[in-house]
């Protein structure tokens, strides 16, 4: 691991599938990478052991990470985002705030560097589409001018 980026994994799954010669079981994880410099990637990786979904799921995010538009420690506006079951309302905050955040939410936040914010989950407790929807919302947000 490149020491640029932090690793958070966020959700462990195991799966397992009904097969002939008997049960065939493997894992699901998400993962958040960022260079808590405004950079954010969110990927799944999924393998028949952790640590190989673990380096899948990393890699996919590395290479899906995108630029989060940032005003000295937080956002430059408030933003809610529905995407499936999931809502979430992103507020900037004054400096010195801290990340008033759930743990789905908190995941991306930290990684993309975002030091003073305030969040709220409305919708699903499901942390997978609660970290979509996140990941969404940054994505969504612009550059205040000036």
């Amino acid at each position: 691991m490149d020491d640029e980026f932090s690793e958070k994994v966020v959700q462990v799954n195991r799966v397992s599938k009904k097969t002939t010669g008997g049960n065939k079981i493997g894992f699901s994880i998400l993962v958040v990478v960022g260079d808590r410099k405004g950079k954010v990637g969110v990927g799944l990786g999924k393998a028949a052991d952790v640590a190989s979904a673990v380096r899948k799921g990393s890699s996919y995010a590395r290479k899906h990470m995108v630029k989060i538009p940032l005003v000295n420690t937080t956002i430059p506006h408030e933003i809610r985002m529905k995407l499936g079951a999931a809502r979430i309302l992103l507020k900037p905050a004054p400096p010195g705030t801290g990340i008033r955040a759930g743990g789905s939410v908190r995941a991306v936040v930290e990684a993309a560097g975002i030091k003073d914010i305030v969040s709220k989950i409305l919708g699903t407790d499901n942390k997978a589409s609660n970290v979509y929807a996140t990941f969404a919302a940054l994505q969504k947000l612009k550059e205040r001018r000036l």
